[in-house]
This record gives structure tokens, sequence and C-alpha cells, in this order.
């Protein structure tokens, strides 16, 4: 079957099975690697891209049932040869260990800016819940959104420390780290 879809902008149309996955597609056919694909079960989000301006694991959605619709994935975060403000605050506060993770949690986590530009670091953990790192323990990816934020806002110096910004204070059990 043909699939025609808009992915980072740019109109694609491709000929696929009727089974095929979205991150498969993503992946396999149009060779934007960035989509990780993990677990296989959907719990872990590595995969996420948005659809049609929404966050959604891309295991769970067919290509075909793309088709139509608007995807953007963690390659059309950068514009114009320029970072977008999560992808320098995972940098910045040190968000991303592996990697593995980064770009389900750069999209989840900017579809949260977008949508609410200053949340607290509860907004952020229940947001990014969906998420499994098995690097950071949360608190670095925290710190990053919270840095992208400050950023947007214009609220952000040079001068500030990143282990700084955050709304809430920092839990020093490793347990309660989780979102």
């Amino acid at each position: 079957m043909q699939v025609t879809m808009i992915v980072n902008g740019e109109r694609v149309t491709r000929d696929v099975e009727g089974r095929l996955l979205l991150v498969h597609f993503l992946r396999d056919h149009l060779a934007l690697t960035g989509t990780h694909w993990g677990c296989d079960t959907s719990n872990c989000g590595a995969c996420a891209v948005w659809l049609d301006g929404e966050p959604v694991k891309s295991c769970t959605v067919l290509a075909a049932m793309a088709a139509g619709h608007e995807v953007r994935t963690v390659e059309g975060l950068e514009q114009l040869g320029e970072l977008d403000p999560i992808q320098r605050g995972f940098m910045h506060c040190h968000g991303l260990q592996c990697g593995f993770c980064t770009p389900g949690m750069l999209m989840t986590t900017r579809a949260l800016l977008d949508s609410n530009p200053n949340p607290s670091e509860q907004e952020i953990r229940e947001a990014i819940s969906g998420q499994i790192c098995r690097c950071t323990g949360y608190a670095s990816i925290v710190r990053s959104v919270q840095w992208a934020a400050a950023e947007e806002s214009g609220t952000r110096t040079s001068t500030v420390d990143p282990a700084s910004v955050r709304s809430e204070p920092r839990s020093r059990e490793r347990t309660a780290d989780r979102p």
C-alpha cells in the first residue's frame, strides 16, 4: 500500500506493507534513525514522535495510520542549523547519558514546554513518566527541562548554575528520584 505524510515538514510517499509500524517506517524507509526502537512493548518511550503535534509512541502506530498526517521526529527539532532549547538544555545539564532514551525524552519534553512554558518539577516528572531512562535517575533530565524553560522565557543568565534551576528541592533518596 502507498502512504503519504508530512515528516519534519517534507511530504513523503512510500510503498509499505500494511502492518509496518511507524517507527520502522521512519528508521528503515526514511533513514531517520534518531527515533529509537527499544522495548517492543510500548513501555520505554524511546520511540516517541509527534503525530499532528501530539507525542505518540511510534511503536504503537502503523505507518498506514499516519498517512495524511504530520509527523515530527527528533531530527525535526533543530531548525536552520540551530538546536532547540530543549536540546541545548540536555547538553548543558547532562540530561543524557547513553542517549538511548534521549530522542523520546526530547520530543515529550518539547511538547510539555509548548503547552506549559514554566512547568513545575512535578509536572515535568509527570510528563516523562511514560519514558524510561536507565542511566540518569531523572534529576538531570528534570534540570534540563527547567533550563530550557528558563532559556525560552529569557530568565536564564549565563552565570546560572544548571543544578540550581529547579522549582522544588531534590530528594536525596535514589528511589524517590523516579518520575
